[in-house]
């Protein structure tokens, strides 16, 4: 040992004890078989098998980082959340970005919706905002969730993605349209992380001091610009550089570069939903700007990178379940249905104590609560006891709901959403498309088409259907599409 080892820590065990040696394993003799004594080198075995948790069925492949969001405008007239309250009030935040379909070891620059995890700590708590860089979702109702997804994924016998399994669900789930059209447009492959909006896409609910309560959807727009990739350019940056994405985020952070966001919200009165003339809870529509047009209401800035990507970013939480004072959820069923699975997705992954790790406990306040145990259970209660109501002390309700009761009434049963006067499946779709500048539908039937074509020669039924819902979106854009489609299957 030198002398400048000396002041260097002693390595130990996970117990604590001092390692002797940490090059050699302990054999019987030299050249021997290894002792089963050696528990060091037991240990670090044991732990390395271990070191990886499942990966998240969807989302798996991210990148994060810590900001700041401070408040800019006042709207105490619409929540009473405290970290809401003034402006120039500061809240730290972790922000998760991730395509969506992809394993762990994907690529970055793919076509694929991005995820937008946002964590604010707040002095009443962490409140989690679960959303995409797109203001809608490819369904309506999150009973349907699992199987989109198996769409997505590897299929159970060939092992990859099929087009006969995207086009054949996409086919038969006409509320797509809308989602399917922003993904092969210009937008389904952004340039890095930093350029690209993002959306609470839900609708929630805000509720004031009063007690009134509003209908509200959140944006995040991006002030370094929109920036996009084409196919051709997202097919060489992904073999070239799988990582772009996150190595972008992590260097602009490095360097000082700190990316920001301008955040809106759109405000519904509540007495509007009812007679609005979209269901103002389905995730596959949009509240177009000219009915509700969006307000700034504060500033996102992302300034420190995660030190540890296993410990910050892969076991990290975020559940839509996360609510705060003034802040609660809406009657939209697919966001009912995440807030049950994205909490319990994170108990089986990360485990039942995953809100004590430090990435997810409260930063700006302490959690309270009488659960107890498990694995990764920290002993932090001590001596405290359990249960409640209890009379040594421990922590008491308040009485005071999170959010407003809603009204409802009707039997139980499996019901479809309420439809509305314009809540046909393509109106927003085709609106969509007619937006879009002639170059912009020339790229997004390529890229359609590209996709279609590749269902299976003999299933037909699946490409005519699916792009029958782009017809009856816009009769331009469907017949543009299977004019392409039929120019591709002819070449194969």
């Amino acid at each position: 040992m030198t002398a400048q080892d000396e002041l260097r820590p002693t390595l130990t065990t996970e117990a604590g004890a001092p390692v002797a040696d940490n090059q050699n394993t302990e054999t019987a003799g030299i050249g021997g078989p290894a002792l089963i004594q050696d528990q060091l080198l037991f240990e670090k075995l044991a732990h390395f098998n271990r070191e990886r948790i499942p990966e998240r069925v969807v989302h798996a492949r991210g990148a994060a980082a810590y900001g700041t969001f401070t408040v800019t405008a006042d709207v105490t007239a619409y929540t009473r959340a405290k970290f809401l309250s003034e402006v120039g009030k500061q809240t730290e935040t972790f922000l998760r970005f991730s395509t969506v379909a992809g394993n762990l070891g994907s690529a970055d620059a793919v076509r694929d919706p991005r995820g937008f995890a946002l964590k604010f700590y707040t002095e009443d708590g962490n409140y989690d905002l679960v959303g995409n860089n797109t203001p809608v979702f490819f369904i309506k109702d999150a009973i349907k969730f699992p199987d989109f997804i198996h769409t997505q994924k590897r299929d159970p016998y060939t092992g990859s993605q099929e087009a006969d399994n995207v086009w054949d669900f996409w086919g038969l789930s006409p509320e797509s349209t809308h989602q399917v059209t922003w993904l092969f447009g210009d937008r389904g492959i952004p340039a890095t992380y930093r350029h690209l909006n993002g959306y609470g896409s839900h609708t929630y609910q805000w509720q004031n001091e009063a007690g009134e309560y509003f209908w509200v959807k959140y944006h995040f727009k991006t002030d370094q610009g929109i920036k996009n990739l084409t196919s051709e350019e997202a097919a060489a940056l992904a073999g070239e550089d799988p990582d772009s994405h996150q190595r972008d985020l992590r260097e602009s952070i490095e360097s000082g570069e700190f990316p920001s966001w301008t955040v809106q919200v759109q405000i519904m009165p509540a007495a509007d939903a009812a007679n609005y003339r979209f269901n103002p809870f389905d995730l596959t529509k949009v509240w177009p700007h000219a009915d509700y047009p969006p307000i700034e209401i504060g500033k996102l800035e992302l300034n420190r990178n995660p030190d540890n990507i296993f410990a910050e970013v892969e076991q990290s939480i975020f559940s839509p379940a996360h609510f705060v004072p003034g802040i609660g959820p809406s009657p939209d069923k697919m966001l009912q249905g995440r807030l049950f699975a994205y909490a319990d997705a994170h108990r089986y992954r990360v485990g039942i104590n995953a809100d004590h790790l430090p990435v997810n406990r409260p930063h700006a306040t302490e959690a309270r609560t009488n659960s107890r145990d498990g694995y990764l259970y920290d002993g932090r209660h001590g001596r405290q006891k359990n249960y409640e109501p209890n009379t040594f002390g421990g922590p008491v309700e308040t009485g005071r709901p999170l959010w407003s009761a809603v009204p409802v009434n009707g039997l139980t049963g499996n019901h479809e959403a309420p439809s509305h006067a314009e809540d046909s499946d393509f109106v927003q779709a085709g609106n969509l498309y007619r937006l879009f500048s002639e170059d912009e539908k020339q790229r997004l039937i390529a890229n359609l088409a590209g996709f279609i074509a590749k269902v299976s020669a003999d299933r037909d039924d699946i490409v005519e259907r699916a792009v029958e819902n782009f017809r009856q979106a816009d009769a331009d854009y469907g017949q543009r599409l299977e004019a392409a489609v039929r120019e591709l299957r002819k070449q194969q």
